[in-house]
């Protein structure tokens, strides 16, 4: 019998795949766990259709992704972000993702995850850093942080 999986089934197949499989299989587990329904020609038009507007939905947040990465690599774009420093220009404390993402909101409200920011370890000197910024699976803009003394 021919199936098209809902979920993938370890050993047998992924999300969206039509494969055969036994009879008593697809209806004693497969069905009843709603793992998988029968592939008739109504199911696999309507899972084409689904995988049709999933990938006009990425294609069109990758194209969002790379808008907003041109704004962020813009020379004006710079988030300043006021810290307490010492005389020597060290900050007392750090300058985590968060800050940023709060500077980057309140600056140029543009709203972005702060899990998105890969900063290895919090800005702990004055000045300028460069820190990357991951957009999409395939997009990554870079961000200049300006810290300045409060």
């Amino acid at each position: 019998m021919k199936v098209i999986f809902l979920q993938d089934v370890k050993g047998k197949g992924k999300a969206g795949d039509i494969k055969d499989v036994p009879n008593g299989y697809a209806q004693n587990y497969l069905f009843k766990n709603n793992l998988a329904k029968e592939a008739s020609q109504k199911n696999i038009a309507v899972m084409r259709g689904k995988k049709q507007a999933k990938e006009k939905e990425e294609a069109e947040n990758l194209q969002e992704a790379q808008k907003l990465k041109s704004y962020l690599e813009d020379e004006n774009t710079v988030v300043e972000i006021k810290a307490k420093a010492g005389e020597d220009g060290r900050l007392f404390g750090s300058v985590p993702s968060k800050q940023i993402v709060q500077g980057l909101k309140k600056q140029f409200d543009i709203k972005v995850d702060k899990r998105k920011i890969e900063l290895k370890e919090p800005i702990r000197t004055m000045g300028f850093t460069n820190v990357p910024v991951k957009l999409h699976p395939e997009v990554t803009a870079t961000i200049k942080v300006h810290v300045v003394e409060e």
